[in-house]
């Protein structure tokens, strides 16, 4: 009888082909997008673990600011952070960094990169690894040397056919020789796409490259979590005393929690997520709204042949599991349909690089399972109404 029941419900929607289509395409467009954004939500908050993987929980990271009462220029410099290394209170580790935008060449290769002023901290701090050559050194940042160490994709991208080590690039006007470069991380510093950024000493970039256009970053890491404040009211009292700062004048730098930081913005796209889901939800349910509306025409259309099936013989739970079946085939359908157009809708923009996008199982599972308990809440109603019709009366319909 089950077996029948399907072959009958199979029947009444191949019957009807246009109308059975266009009731499964709300389906197929909710569950598309349902899986397009719960893949835009993973990539956000993949894009957001990758943009902090470097910093650890117990990072501090001051950068230069302005605002009301503050000097007309911020005077936080690379060199900050010795004088933060030495004097702070519960300061295991710290890096300075200066960044900026430079034109950097090599024969007829010509392009805009990120360049950055490190110290000789600055690589292990932020779990860099030299793939070739060597490092940027203390000896290299007090003379100043113009030497220069590059990202994965920087060697590749002005390096074709050529081994980069010993060769010399031209960086903001400047020729500086490659001593090294860096083994691919695929994610960023911040802001900065390491794999292609130009790093040298930080007095090199400071005087000969960037000089006041670049951001002075300060990365210290507290020896535990639990003194980051201590930490951080050190810090203050110290570059407020080095940059000469008065009473009534605002600090000229900020500092930022990294852990603070990563779980504000972790929470930022995971609400982001949540709501996008429920967007596309929406429109399951609007779609759910179509096949409840068709599921009424058809109904309608076939009261004649329920009072001939209930006239044999027909019970009514037969009846109510027709016309349910039929509901949650379209919703099926059009579930599966609506998970391969998502997954290609996910490739085609993760391929031209529209957006960070991540896919995963729980898109697809969530959908067509949302979907199909569309099917069932809105099609319940209609076949209910179908099971009860009195048979005599149905009989008498045209």
């Amino acid at each position: 009888m089950n077996i029948s029941i399907v072959q009958m419900a199979f029947e009444s929607l191949l019957a009807k082909k246009t109308r059975s289509f266009l009731s499964m395409l709300g389906i197929i467009i909710g569950v598309a997008t349902v899986i397009a954004v719960f893949a835009i939500g993973q990539g956000a908050q993949q894009a957001v673990n990758n943009q902090f993987r470097n910093l650890s929980a117990n990072s501090l990271i001051v950068m230069s600011s302005g605002g009301r009462g503050a000097t007309a220029s911020s005077k936080l410099t690379t060199s900050d952070a010795k004088i933060i290394l030495d004097g702070a209170e519960h300061i295991a580790s710290a890096t300075g960094a200066i960044q900026g935008q430079a034109t950097v060449s090599f024969g007829s290769v010509e392009d805009n990169y990120s360049v950055i002023g490190v110290d000789e901290n600055f690589l292990d701090i932020s779990k860099l690894t030299v793939e070739t050559g060597e490092g940027i050194s203390s000896t290299d940042v007090d003379s100043r040397s113009l030497v220069a160490v590059i990202g994965a994709t920087a060697a590749s991208d002005l390096f074709a056919e050529t081994d980069p080590l010993g060769q010399q690039l031209s960086v903001g006007g400047r020729r500086l020789e490659v001593v090294g470069v860096l083994k691919k991380l695929g994610s960023r510093i911040g802001m900065v796409n390491v794999d292609e950024a130009i790093i040298v000493p930080a007095t090199t970039a400071e005087k000969s490259i960037l000089g006041t256009r670049g951001q002075v970053m300060i990365t210290a890491q507290v020896d535990d979590l639990a003194f980051t404040g201590t930490a951080t009211s050190s810090i203050t009292s110290i570059l407020r005393s080095e940059h000469k700062l008065k009473i009534d004048q605002s600090d000229d730098f900020r500092i930022m929690d990294a852990g603070s930081m990563v779980a504000s913005a972790q929470e930022s796209a995971k609400t982001m997520k949540l709501l996008l889901t429920a967007i596309a939800a929406i429109t399951l349910l609007v779609s759910g709204i179509g096949i409840m509306n068709v599921m009424f025409v058809t109904v309608a259309e076939r009261t004649k042949e329920i009072g001939i099936a209930k006239a044999i013989g027909g019970q009514q739970s037969d009846i109510l599991s027709q016309f349910l079946m039929e509901s949650v085939i379209l919703s099926m359908i059009g579930g599966l349909i609506g998970i391969v157009l998502g997954q290609i809708a996910i490739y085609l923009i993760s391929y031209f690089n529209f957006m960070a996008m991540a896919a995963s199982a729980t898109g697809p599972a969530i959908g067509f399972g949302f979907s199909v308990l569309v099917g069932i809440f809105f099609g319940f109603y209609p076949a209910w109404q179908a099971s009860r019709l009195d048979p005599v009366d149905a009989l008498r319909s045209e």
